[in-house]
C-alpha cells in the first residue's frame, strides 16, 4: 500500500455559535488516512462524525486546525477552488441517492463530468460514464430512469457517479441506511471490491454490522476520537461478502 496520506488533520476543531452558546462539534481531532485504506467513522448521534465528514469533504471549514487533502492544504482555498476540489478529488455517496428523477442512469453519472474544467467531449463523457456503471454492474441499465431501478441499483448508480472523475477519496455517509440487509451487503461488497483495487474510502455509519466490513474503525464521542483500530473480524466479514455480489452476475 502506498504510504502517502490522502487525509491529514492536525488539531481540527469546529465550533457552531447558537445564540450566545458556543457548541464544539469537533474538538482537536488529528487523523491520518493513507492511500488504499477503508475506514469507518462511528459514533452516536451528536458525536461529531457527520461534522467531521463535512470538514473532510470540504463542505464546511474548520474553526481551528489544519487539513491536507492528497498533499494540499485546503484551509485557505477560495470557494471556487474548494468547489473544484470537491468535483475533481472527492466522490460522495449519501444515504439518499440524490439522483435526478427525469434523467437516465447514464446521464446521472455524467453530471460531475459536466462541471469538470477539462471540457470532455460527448464521446468521452459516455465512455467514462459507462465504464463507471460497469464497475458497479449496471452498464445494462444505463438507459433506465431512477423510478425503474431498485433502491440498491439506485445506490450503485450513485456510487458510479462518485467514481466517474476518478477521485482520490470516496466519502460515503450512511450509504446503506435506506437499504435492506441483503442489499446492504451487496453495496459493501462493491466498496470492498473498489478498495481492493486501491480506492481510498471513508464511510460514516452507526451500524456495527456494516463497519466490520471495513479495514479500520474510528469511533467518536463528544467531538473527539476515542478509539482508532483495525477491524478485528474483517477476514471473516470479507469471506461473507465474497458471495454477496459479483458484477458479472448483477442484473
Amino acid at each position: 500500500m502506498d504510504a502517502k496520506p490522502v487525509i491529514r488533520l492536525e488539531g481540527v476543531e469546529k465550533v457552531y455559535q447558537t445564540g450566545e452558546v458556543a457548541v464544539k462539534a469537533v474538538r482537536g481531532v488529528s487523523l491520518t488516512v493513507r492511500r488504499g485504506e477503508f475506514a469507518a467513522v462511528m459514533g452516536a448521534s451528536g458525536s461529531g462524525k457527520s461534522t467531521l465528514m463535512n470538514l473532510i469533504g470540504c463542505l464546511d471549514r474548520p474553526t481551528a486546525g489544519r487539513y491536507w487533502l492528497d498533499g494540499e492544504e485546503v484551509g485557505e482555498l477560495t470557494k471556487n477552488e474548494l468547489s473544484q476540489v470537491r468535483n475533481q478529488r472527492l466522490g460522495f455517496v449519501f444515504q439518499g441517492f440524490n439522483l435526478l428523477a427525469r434523467t437516465s442512469a447514464l446521464e446521472n453519472v455524467e453530471l460531475p463530468l459536466l462541471y469538470s474544467p477539462h471540457g470532455h467531449g460527448r464521446r468521452e463523457l459516455r465512455r467514462r460514464s459507462l465504464a463507471a456503471l460497469e464497475q458497479v454492474g449496471l452498464a445494462a441499465r444505463a438507459g433506465h430512469h431512477p423510478s425503474q431501478l431498485s433502491g440498491g441499483q439506485q445506490q450503485r448508480v450513485a456510487i458510479a457517479r462518485a467514481l466517474v472523475n476518478e477521485p482520490a477519496l470516496l466519502l460515503a455517509d450512511e450509504p446503506t441506511g435506506n437499504l435492506d440487509t441483503r442489499t446492504s451487503l451487496e453495496i459493501m461488497a462493491i466498496f470492498q471490491a473498489l478498495n481492493e483495487k486501491g480506492m481510498t474510502i471513508l464511510m460514516v455509519t452507526h451500524e456495527p454490522d456494516i463497519a466490520r466490513y471495513c479495514r479500520r474503525e474510528i469511533v467518536m464521542r463528544d467531538g473527539r476520537i476515542i478509539r482508532d483500530e483495525p477491524v478485528a473480524d474483517r477476514l471473516a466479514a470479507a469471506a461473507e461478502l465474497a458471495h454477496a455480489w459479483n458484477p458479472e452476475d448483477a442484473p
